[in-house]
């Protein structure tokens, strides 16, 4: 089962970063290349523990639907989804805060299992597990500049 994790610094405080990346407007303004939008369950507001959402995406010019579910949130340090539905065989999504002098770590562990057995690790290798890492470091990128440049 893959890993993939991503540290990034942000200088805002650790409630301001803990917000953002679970609020759905923010979270599709962090995914525009690949045109995230809520399309079921919670579209709006900030996510909470058993909330489900279902995301429309566009990758590899191919749209489709994940839906995932909170399963853990401890405000302000962390919360975890998990998918329901969608393309993966499964992930769980682990969004971790750290507050430090100066700002907040922010901390992405996206733990999955590709679909398609044999076949799916085969895209790990080839593609899959770098197209993720580079999907999850721009989306913290975004959050970054978000958290740094606007009142919440």
């Amino acid at each position: 089962m893959p890993m993939i994790t991503h540290r990034e610094f942000i200088s805002a405080p650790i409630d301001k970063c803990f917000e953002l990346a679970r609020d759905v407007e923010t979270i599709m303004r962090t995914a525009p290349d690949i045109k995230q939008k809520a399309v079921g369950g919670v579209t709006s507001g900030l996510l909470e523990k058993g909330d489900i959402v279902t995301w429309e995406t566009v990758h590899f010019g191919i749209r489709t639907q994940l839906s995932s579910q909170m399963i853990v949130v401890e405000r302000p340090h962390l919360f975890k989804d998990s998918m329901v539905k969608g393309l993966f065989h499964s992930f769980t999504h682990t969004h971790e805060f750290i507050e430090v002098q100066n700002g907040t770590w922010m901390i992405d562990r996206f733990d999955y299992s590709s679909p398609l057995s044999l076949l799916g690790v085969m895209a790990d290798q080839l593609f899959l597990k770098r197209y993720m890492q580079n999907f999850i470091r721009k989306r913290a990128g975004v959050l970054k500049v978000i958290a740094e440049s606007e009142d919440v």
